[in-house]
């Protein structure tokens, strides 16, 4: 049973996100009007996400994004972001928010970002402690693109992430979000060729179509090639698929506020904001995801 907490001054869009989220009998929703009433909230009820406007009275959702991390670093928090609020949320997703979803995209979005974040927080503490002990590895991983795989694959670097002891939990679980935005990318859009623009239409015939090219040539033949580098200065993670590629100068540039809510460029979008190099091969079928670790050692020396 996971609990959220949603955060908006309005009481319209309160209304709307609980209707959206009760949809799912495992999910325990609970509501605060501004920031400064989700703090008290958060001390009280310890929520698994917190999911929170930007714009409001008294602590808007650049301050609460802030005050959370500040206080209560195991808890992620999702922006809902709407027009002109653009720029407050690049700066939050800086300061430590775990993602975004536009209020436009609510109906069909929403509840995909929570699971994403939820998945990426809730992992299990008993094998962290052994994969904290890991200091080194090199991993090379092949896939076809099939969903169940991809489920598989994406636990799988949850879990790897906790060998990262550099790393704090809500770093751990932002990197989370953005391997799996980068793989999801690989899947839909590299081997399956299916559209961030046909989701945004209809979500129903976005994966309908993706579900058809599963089963058809060349589609059906295409893999997604990953490999991860980790050591003690970094954590490096290589994510090829099949498909013809892309020019990413074509897309929107995903660090102009203004094309925070275009249905495209959200995954780089976060993958720039969580990790601290990121790169494209001249195919533009293949990214290369970079965070730099602290040494722990040397700092207390």
């Amino acid at each position: 049973m996971a609990r959220i907490l949603v955060v908006d001054d309005a009481n319209a869009d309160r209304q709307l996100v609980g209707h959206i989220l009760k949809r799912d009998p495992e999910w325990t929703v609970s509501f605060a009007e501004n920031g400064s009433v989700a703090l008290e909230r958060i001390a009280e009820e310890a929520p698994d996400v917190v999911l929170t406007d930007l714009q409001m009275p008294e602590m808007n959702g650049l301050q609460l994004v802030e005050a959370v991390n500040e206080r209560h670093p195991l808890v992620p928090v999702i922006l809902m972001t709407a027009a002109g609020s653009e720029e407050i949320a690049v700066e939050s997703l800086r300061l430590g928010a775990a993602s975004y979803v536009a209020k436009k995209q609510l109906v069909h979005g929403l509840r995909d970002v929570i699971n994403s974040v939820l998945a990426a927080s809730q992992e299990d503490r008993s094998h962290a402690e052994i994969m904290n002990c890991i200091t080194s590895s090199e991993t090379a991983i092949v896939i076809a693109t099939e969903s169940s795989l991809l489920q598989a694959l994406l636990k799988y670097l949850r879990q790897m992430l906790l060998s990262v002891s550099q790393l704090e939990k809500s770093d751990r679980v932002r990197i989370g979000v953005a391997l799996e935005e980068s793989l999801l990318n690989a899947f839909y859009h590299g081997n399956l060729e299916v559209s961030s623009e046909l989701r945004a239409e209809d979500d129903s015939a976005y994966y309908a179509l993706a579900d058809q090219r599963r089963q058809e040539l060349p589609y059906s033949q295409r893999q997604i090639f990953v490999n991860i580098h980790h050591s003690k200065d970094v954590f490096q993670v290589t994510i090829r698929d099949d498909g013809p590629g892309f020019d990413p100068a074509t897309l929107p540039d995903p660090t102009d506020p203004a094309n925070l809510g275009r249905p495209s460029g959200r995954g780089v979008m976060l993958m720039r904001t969580f990790l601290d190099e990121v790169h494209y091969n001249d195919r533009g079928n293949e990214v290369t995801m970079i965070r730099r670790l602290q040494n722990t050692d040397e700092d207390s020396d």
